[in-house]
Formats: C-alpha cells, structure tokens, sequence
C-alpha cells in the first residue's frame, strides 16, 4: 500500500472504533452506527455537489475534504480497505467509462 494521506487518515480512523465518543467525532459516528455514517455521505456528497455549482475552488475542495472523511468512516464501519479500491480503480484505467459500466452485472 502507498503512504498516501488517505490510507494515514484511514489508520486514524480505523484506531477511534469503541473509543471515546465524548472526545472523537469519529467515535461517536462508529457508536450511531452504519446508517447514520451513510447518512453523513449522502450529506456531504450533497454539499460538495452544491459547492461545485455555485461556491470557490477551496469551498469545494473542503467540502471534498469532509466526503472523504465520512466516506473513510463509512468504509472503515463496513470492513472495506482502502487498498481495495485503489485495486478497483486501478483495474478500470484505460478502460472506457461506458464499456466498464456495461460490463457490469445488470
């Protein structure tokens, strides 16, 4: 796995499950539970789309910056490692994005 800043920040998110949800965010996400995490995405996602139409190149990037997060959140909750989407991704470069869509199980 690379050293990137969102396998780090996976890391820091992966040591907060059952800690303390008086003194982490991140805690308390894992203590709501799995729908309220997906709803944090569904959130920021929204704000990040509203940012892309209608805010700064930085409002957007901090939106982003929040999706991420929640989505790091989402899939450390779900036992998703980060490293497999990467594979994921990587598997599709070069691939047209309407060729890997229909290749898909319908």
């Amino acid at each position: 796995m690379t050293d990137h800043v969102l396998d780090h920040l996976f890391q820091v998110i992966q040591s907060r499950k059952g800690g303390d949800a008086d003194t982490s965010y991140t805690a308390k996400l894992f203590a709501k539970g799995r729908k309220k995490i997906a709803q944090k995405v569904g959130e920021e996602g929204l704000e990040t789309a509203i940012a892309a139409v209608s805010e700064t190149p930085a409002d957007i990037a901090a939106e982003s910056a929040d999706l991420l997060y929640h989505l790091l959140v989402l899939w450390a909750d779900s036992g998703v490692d980060p490293a497999d989407v990467w594979t994921e991704l990587a598997r599709r470069q070069g691939i047209s994005g309407i060729t890997e869509k229909n290749s898909r199980p319908k």
